[in-house]
């Protein structure tokens, strides 16, 4: 699958990771079948932190929001044939203080590499993090309750749902 994640003039945030999860979903969808697709970005005073390009990147990154309170948006796409929902959640994260050693260490992990922001709160990189306002599985990648409501928008029944 082949998307193009460059944000397109003017877009905001939300908007752009709407979009990403939406042409994710399009992309892989197939009739009959259920596809969930989602996006998570970091915002730091209204610019999109992606995924660091490299490790001076990353470091960068770390280094803007040590200290520091963000937004986490991820964007949820469920389809099922031509029925479709969506939604963006939002969680405030704020970093603790990092010293450049601190920073230095968690990059030479390699975790931040894949992660929007340069950071995982799944792994290692919760050792970075002093306080999560809103749903911890939006942080992770996918928030969770929120994927359940679409899935109960679109005609599932959770209830019958057996592991």
């Amino acid at each position: 699958m082949d998307i193009d994640e460059t944000p397109r003039l003017g877009e905001a945030p939300a908007a752009y990771v709407a979009r990403l999860a939406a042409e994710k979903a399009a992309a892989a969808a197939r009739d009959g079948e259920w596809v969930l697709a989602a996006d998570t970005i970091v915002v730091l005073d209204g610019e999109i932190l992606g995924k660091p390009v490299d490790e001076a990147d990353a470091r960068a990154m770390l280094g803007r929001i040590a200290g520091r309170g963000h937004i986490v948006l991820t964007a949820v796409e469920l389809r099922h044939g031509v029925d479709r929902a969506g939604t963006v959640e939002h969680t405030r994260v704020r970093m603790a203080d990092l010293s450049k050693e601190r920073i230095a260490w968690y990059v030479a992990t390699g975790e931040p590499m894949d992660k929007a922001g340069a950071y995982g709160i799944q792994a290692l990189g919760a050792l970075l993090v002093e306080e999560v306002e809103g749903n911890y599985s939006n942080v992770v990648g996918l928030p969770l309750p929120a994927t359940g409501r679409l899935f109960e928008q679109l005609g599932a029944d959770l209830l019958e749902f057996r592991p």
